[in-house]
């Protein structure tokens, strides 16, 4: 039997602002399949990058335990097996982009001559060829995303965790990236991402998970989440509200 790509287990977090309190992620389960899409929903603030983090070790859970790859979180090292895209990606601006994914493979393990290879696949695939040799300070936000995509892809890692991987693209480059999305899917890769945009997560997931104010309401296939003559904006807006009118009363 495969053992499941995430497995995470009542993971609670918080964050203190002064004396107060704040509860990031409470009492949080959820079981990723090798192989799957799975779409992570939820308005701004409700815990999505605080998991996303917890999961690549980025910060420590007050509690619960978490799985990557068989490899317990916190206890073995997992990275190397995982690509991930943050919502807002980080470079060294003097760097050129082929440099950058140099520096990316060097420090996953990779032969030089592999480094070369899936460098020049990728910036071809992401249309960064014209501009391999340019320094990334000087890249428009989307040109920044692009080059994140192929940075999380230059090791072929099994597990991809995306934070909002469609973040400041335009049309051509939201659909270069869900092109991307679905032949990672057909290769079997396994993607966890987050997405404010909904049409994106209707396109390519078969699973969902939708959290809000860190307690996770729904983890599930995508079509079971509809009701009869609902879109997924739809239904989505109407599942926060309620969650949000019985948290007031």
């Amino acid at each position: 039997m495969v053992a499941p790509a995430i497995i995470i287990d009542r993971i609670c977090k918080s964050y203190f602002s002064g004396r107060k309190r704040n509860q990031a992620l409470c009492d949080l389960s959820l079981t990723i399949a090798q192989g799957e899409v799975f779409g992570f929903l939820g308005p701004n603030g409700a815990g999505k990058s605080t998991l996303i983090k917890l999961m690549l070790r980025f910060l420590k859970p007050d509690s619960g335990r978490m799985q990557i790859m068989g490899q317990t979180v916190g206890q073995e090292e997992f990275r190397h097996r995982v690509g991930y895209l943050s919502e807002f990606p980080f470079f060294y601006d003097h760097l050129t982009a082929r440099e950058t994914l140099l520096l990316s493979g060097r420090l996953s393990g990779m032969a030089r001559k592999k480094i070369d290879q899936r460098s020049s696949f990728l910036l071809d695939r992401m249309n960064l060829t014209q501009a391999a040799d340019r320094r990334v300070g000087g890249f428009s936000k989307g040109m920044k995303q692009r080059l994140g995509m192929a940075n999380a892809l230059v090791h072929e890692p099994e597990l991809l965790i995306f934070d909002e991987p469609m973040s400041g693209l335009d049309p051509v480059g939201r659909h270069q990236i869900k092109e991307l999305i679905i032949e990672l899917k057909q290769q079997g890769k396994t993607i966890f991402f987050s997405s404010h945009i909904l049409s994106d997560i209707e396109a390519l997931c078969n699973r969902i998970g939708v959290i809000n104010q860190g307690v996770l309401l729904y983890a599930g296939g995508l079509r079971d989440f509809l009701s009869v003559g609902e879109g997924l904006e739809e239904r989505f807006v109407k599942v926060i509200e309620e969650d949000n009118h019985a948290s007031a009363a």
